[in-house]
């Protein structure tokens, strides 16, 4: 017998979004195990705060704000370590992520460390990026429309290439990248089709064209770009 590995999602931050499910299981949970980024406090946690119980056992997921994976993987080998020494022992541990475990989700680094060794399951959370199409009002498709995820990250020819190819686009991880990927929907002529949202659903949620938006994001941002007026009509 062993404990079941949960990952529950959260939500992109507001705490009312959170499951009945997942606000059950972190009620309930003995132990859990969230994400910090490098050193600091835990945005997840944050969210779950509420739900916890007085004698939880916490496990801190220490993940280094590098480009390098290496640094990174080693923060999710010793956490999986950890983890899996509780589970042996016939304990659940629940394991907190932002969002949706499986939508750019820190959770699915464990899962692929543990998930052939113990039973698991995953609890889905709204993700932020419905939740930045909802603050706007912006349906994301409609239709046969084609919506396209599109990491910032990507070099320029890449983004111009994958914007161009949809109907509907959202941008995620934009935070330093933002002014470079301006100009790259600028110079597609979408300017004017472009909308700006950071720390969707929190009271610091800001939102407004991407061409009035500042030079600095944070890292909770992202950009959606609708291609037709209202083409749900």
């Amino acid at each position: 017998m062993t404990g079941i590995l949960y990952g529950v999602g959260l939500g992109p931050g507001d705490a009312e979004l959170i499951t009945r499910k997942a606000a059950r299981l972190i009620s309930d949970a003995k132990v859990i195990a969230y994400p910090t980024l490098a050193g600091g406090d835990s945005f997840a946690r944050s969210i779950a705060a509420e739900f916890l119980g007085n004698d939880v056992r916490e496990i801190k997921i220490d993940v280094p704000m590098q480009v390098a994976r290496g640094p990174a993987q080693a923060a999710y080998d010793a956490a999986a370590s950890e983890i899996s020494a509780i589970l042996e022992t016939d304990m659940d541990v629940v394991v907190l992520c932002e969002g949706d475990p499986f939508f750019y989700g820190s959770f699915m680094y464990i899962y692929a460390r543990l998930k052939d060794r113990f039973p698991t399951e995953i609890v889905p959370g709204i993700t932020a990026m419905t939740a930045s199409a909802a603050a706007l009002g912006l349906p994301l498709a409609a239709r046969n429309e084609m919506l396209s995820v599109v990491p910032g990250p990507l070099p320029d020819a890449e983004l111009r290439q994958k914007i161009s190819a949809a109907d509907s686009v959202v941008i995620m991880k934009v935070g330093r990248h933002l002014g470079r990927i301006r100009n790259v929907i600028e110079g597609l002529n979408l300017l004017d089709q472009a909308h700006y949202i950071e720390r969707a659903t929190l009271p610091q949620e800001q939102k407004m064209p991407l061409s009035k938006a500042p030079d600095s994001a944070p890292y909770f941002s992202m950009i959606l770009i609708t291609k037709e007026a209202d083409p749900w009509l």
